[in-house]
């Protein structure tokens, strides 16, 4: 898969620009006659490659920043830089675009179609891109290989175990090359063995030049990452695990 990301000039020499950098980015709701400042001033590089998590308690900010990171909302002031391209101004056509080409989702709950079959599941954004069957079929097969459902292809998701049903979210969201993939609680429904194998999968994806950004409550999970960003009442802050420091170290 094509993940490396592009020079701050957009050639291939130079210094990497970090493939998303926030800067005073704040994000206003109106509740009533009151405005919650859900995100405040937060700034942020995050390199092309890392592993980061996303921490902290019930409304502090993580699915917001979420929704930002994932150009599924806008910030009500600040500037968003994606893959060395400010998005912050970009109309809904644009930003529809660029989430296509740059970033995949995984989420909770699947968010699998019921009456499709796996593989039918996983050509589903090709189609709304509009590639053609063959190329499709073809792409589709490949990924859900690669994720370890070579044999699951037929099943709908009713047929799959929550594990699996995972994994094909994952294929799904893998299946047009995104440079950043954006998980949502991914082991949030599953049991302790699914989870960490599918983990372990996302983990998989990284180590080959993925941009890994995950939400969770789950310290064990977060440690796992090379970047912990822990929010509380919409500011963020930043430190990185020892195990990663341990791991770039002896690099």
């Amino acid at each position: 898969m094509a993940l490396a990301p592009k020079s701050s000039n957009g050639s291939n020499d130079g210094p990497m620009a970090p493939i998303i950098r926030l800067e005073q980015i704040c994000r206003d709701f109106q509740v009533g006659d009151e405005i919650v400042h859900a995100l405040r001033n937060v700034n942020q590089d995050i390199a092309a490659g890392e592993y980061v998590s996303i921490m902290g308690p019930s409304g502090s900010g993580k699915s917001t920043l979420l929704n930002v990171l994932g150009l599924l909302d806008t910030p009500t002031s600040g500037r968003y830089w994606l893959d060395g391209r400010d998005v912050s101004g970009l109309g809904d056509n644009e930003l529809a675009v660029t989430r296509q080409k740059v970033i995949g989702f995984v989420f909770q709950s699947f968010h699998l179609i019921p009456r499709m079959t796996a593989l039918e599941n996983v050509e589903l954004p090709m189609v709304l891109a509009g590639l053609q069957r063959a190329e499709r079929r073809e792409r589709a097969r490949d990924m859900l290989i690669k994720t370890g459902l070579g044999d699951r292809m037929v099943h709908r998701p009713d047929q799959l175990s929550g594990g699996q049903r995972q994994r094909v979210a994952i294929a799904r969201s893998m299946v047009m090359q995104p440079k950043v993939l954006l998980a949502d609680e991914p082991t949030g429904n599953l049991d302790t063995h699914s989870g960490t194998e599918v983990l372990e999968l996302l983990e998989g994806l990284n180590a080959d030049g993925l941009t890994l950004i995950t939400v969770t409550h789950d310290p064990n999970i977060g440690r796992r990452s090379h970047l912990r960003l822990r929010m509380t009442d919409g500011e963020i802050d930043s430190d990185r695990s020892s195990a990663s420091e341990i791991g770039r170290a002896s690099a």
